[in-house]
Formats: structure tokens, sequence, C-alpha cells
């Protein structure tokens, strides 16, 4: 059994999806001007009200580990990072019309 084959599943890529964001996120937040600490720049994000953004920005990678589970023909693995991106649109969707 090759690495696709055994990689090609739906928790797999629902895990790859709900993790890289949190990657992606933290990256964000180390490179961040004058290196706040972790409640101080959520505060300014929330205060800039730019939430959402921050959100989208951090799930826009999941673009590419979709791409690549569909270039290796791994298409369970790419539904469930699909399901990963439905997820947090929904969250971006309510963190925007209810905050």
């Amino acid at each position: 059994m090759t690495l696709p084959e055994k990689c090609d599943k739906v928790p797999v890529g629902l895990i790859s999806g709900f993790v890289l964001p949190f990657l992606v996120a933290l990256v964000s937040f180390l490179v961040a001007k004058g290196h706040p600490s972790l409640h101080i720049w959520l505060h300014k994000i929330s205060e800039a009200n730019i939430v959402t953004h921050v959100i989208t920005l951090s799930v826009f990678p999941n673009i590419l580990i979709f791409l690549f589970f569909n270039h290796f023909d791994m298409l369970k693995a790419s539904k469930g990072v699909l399901g990963a991106t439905i997820f947090w649109a929904v969250i971006v969707f309510a963190t925007y019309f209810l905050l």
C-alpha cells in the first residue's frame, strides 16, 4: 500500500484542513509588528475589526492542500479538506454578521 493510498481518508483531510489554518494564524502572530503577546494581538485584530480577514487569510492555504490531494487522486482526503473549509466559511460568516 503506497503512501497516497494510506493517507486517502476523510479524517486526514479534515485534520489537515483544521490544523493548517491554525498554523498560518500562528505564523502571522509570530511575525506581527512589535511582537505583542497573544492577548494583545487578539485585542488589536478585534479592535481593528479585521477578525474575519485574519480567519479568511488563515484558511486560504487550504486551497493548496485541496489541490495537492486532488493532484494525487486522493479524493477522500480532498473531501475532508473541503468539509473543513466549509466549516471555516460558516465561522467567517457567523463572525462577520454577529460581531
